[in-house]
């Protein structure tokens, strides 16, 4: 593919609209559905990411559109998530809240150039159990995270979510703590009752509805959202002044990363729910790209596409791009016709509808089968789960992926094998000097040094013959193996003959020296019955010469 075909392959075309004509009605249903029940997310996770409300309001809107209409899926809805809100909070808190829109364009250029450089499809490199762990993590950090809202109490200094929300319990004052956690049990409690009446009623927004007026009607003394403005901010570019750019470049990072990971599950997630067409990868990355660009310009926060909203809009009956834009008109809307009622909503009520969702974050049969399919595949998961929790986002994922790299090199180290031969046909004399031996599987760094071991060992034999054509896999390093395993054997006075080295691997055995190393060129076989040949004539020669006899 050409330069131009491939940047023409990451702009919006015609084709992205081709089912608008029999999916409208739908798409519009479900923009509704998805923009009702993705107003009280957006403005839970701006103010739990301390950007606030209004960033929370912008980055649904303006991501929202832009990721809907750039991006490579055709049913992905984006907006401000809960990784998000994990990252950034330590970032508020270190820097302050104004560099939360540098910090988001700075993010968007990295995922685009991400994008440039056609690294979409490296996601599904991510094992199963990493991201089911992550997801865990994620959960559990969301849902410590409300607790200083769901108590009204300051949050504790530390940066950890666990120590904090420890912290925060410990220095609460229980008397004032009753009337934001009645808040919270209430919204619970509407939010996994609603469905139960009706499945398609959207709990959570129902119960802010309840909450605000109930609280309002009561006069309860609550934090509140405030005020929000009546109209979409004009875009800028963020000050530099006073800002370290530099020490931005690795929140950076960790959010462009974040972006990318969950924004592509999210789009395989909803690939999978619905036959809406091919996922594009890298141009979903492009989307996302533009849509954090787009989201820091108006003063927002890093947008990603979102799983849940994603699956509420398939559910819903979304099947276009349409149904992603309906989606952000509507939050449109409140911004310009309800905001004075939006600024009245608790913080508690916005903390649990944040902790419901959290919990619904958690499958426990997914966990189930993971923690119960292999050892591995348990331990992988709990690690990342706990390092998440524990650490830092990135760092769990890049250690769930290493442990389980290192896993997978056991299972394939474990899986290639060495094994001892009855020579083929009727037994001569002397072939009790002749050592036949069958690799199978791969021969690579992590199964060399164990193979070499048991050929090594090998005693009184005069001749070797080892067998590679069952070998499905030959690196440098088990190249160089067989190598010294030759070069070992000879200098012992062992004779080795090499048989059946396959065509794709010829090239690198002889690049590294394995043909080299062998006492003569004819040392190297094509056949078994060639090889044995071969050695029974070294063993007649020795008898002949009267360095073995033909009973030793």
């Amino acid at each position: 593919m050409t330069a131009r075909g491939f940047v023409r392959g990451l702009l919006p075309r015609r084709a992205d609209y081709a089912m608008l004509r029999r999916t409208w009605k739908g798409d519009l249903i479900a923009g509704l559905t998805v923009g009702i029940v993705a107003l009280p997310l957006a403005l839970a996770f701006g103010v739990s990411s301390g950007a606030g409300a209004e960033a929370g309001l912008i980055t649904a809107i303006v991501a929202g559109l832009i990721a809907a209409v750039f991006g490579g899926s055709n049913i992905q809805v984006s907006g401000p998530t809960g990784a998000m809100v994990v990252v950034l909070g330590p970032i508020v808190a270190a820097q302050g809240a104004g560099v939360v829109a540098l910090v988001t364009i700075m993010a968007g250029v990295m995922v685009l150039v991400a994008a440039v450089l056609r690294l979409g499809r490296a996601v599904a490199v991510i094992p199963w159990p990493v991201i089911e762990g992550f997801t865990l993590g994620i959960a559990v950090i969301i849902f410590l995270q409300q607790v200083p809202s769901a108590l009204g109490a300051p949050a504790g200094p530390s940066t950890n979510s666990l120590v904090a929300a420890v912290q925060t319990v410990i220095a609460t004052d229980w008397a004032t703590a009753v009337t934001p956690l009645a808040i919270v049990a209430a919204v619970a409690v509407i939010m996994v009752l609603a469905p139960l009446v009706r499945p398609w009623v959207p709990g959570s927004i129902i119960a802010i509805v309840l909450v605000t007026v109930a609280s309002t009607l009561l006069g309860l003394t609550v934090d509140t959202i405030g005020t929000l403005p009546a109209a979409l901010p004009a875009p800028s570019l963020p000050s530099l002044s006073g800002v370290d750019v530099a020490a931005l470049l690795i929140p950076a990072a960790t959010i462009a990363a974040l972006a990318a990971i969950e924004s592509l599950l999210s789009a395989r997630v909803g690939a999978s729910l619905a036959d809406t067409g091919r996922l594009d990868p890298d141009r979903e990355l492009v989307g996302q790209g533009l849509a954090s660009v787009a989201s820091g310009l108006f003063g927002g926060m890093p947008a990603t596409g979102a799983i849940a909203r994603t699956a509420v809009n398939v559910r819903a009956g979304g099947r276009s791009r349409l149904a992603a834009i309906i989606h952000s008109i509507v939050l449109v809307g409140v911004v310009y016709l309800a905001s004075t009622i939006v600024a009245t909503i608790p913080l508690a009520a916005l903390s649990g509808v944040l902790m419901v969702t959290a919990v619904r974050m958690v499958s426990v049969p997914t966990v189930r089968r993971i923690v119960t399919a292999t050892r591995s595949d348990a331990i992988i998961f709990a690690a990342t789960a706990v390092v998440t929790i524990a650490f830092d986002l990135i760092i769990a994922v890049g250690i769930g992926i290493l442990a389980a790299g290192v896993i997978a090199l056991r299972t394939l180290a474990a899986s290639s094998g060495v094994h001892r031969e009855p020579l083929p046909g009727e037994p001569q004399p002397g072939d009790e000097r002749i050592a036949l031996f069958r690799l199978d599987g791969a021969l690579f760094f992590g199964a060399a040094e164990r193979i070499t071991e048991v050929i090594s060992e090998t005693a009184g034999a005069s001749v070797v013959i080892v067998r590679l054509s069952q070998i499905r896999d030959l690196d440098a390093t088990g190249a160089r193996v067989i190598v010294e395993l030759i070069e070992g054997l000879e200098r012992r006075g062992i004779t080795v003959i090499i048989k059946g080295i396959q065509e794709r691997h010829l090239r690198l055995a002889t690049r590294v020296g394995v043909v080299g190393a062998l006492r003569h060129p004819n040392h190297l076989v094509a056949s078994l019955d060639a090889a044995v040949e071969h050695a029974r004539s070294h063993i007649a020669r020795e008898q002949a010469a009267g360095t073995v006899s033909p009973a030793d």
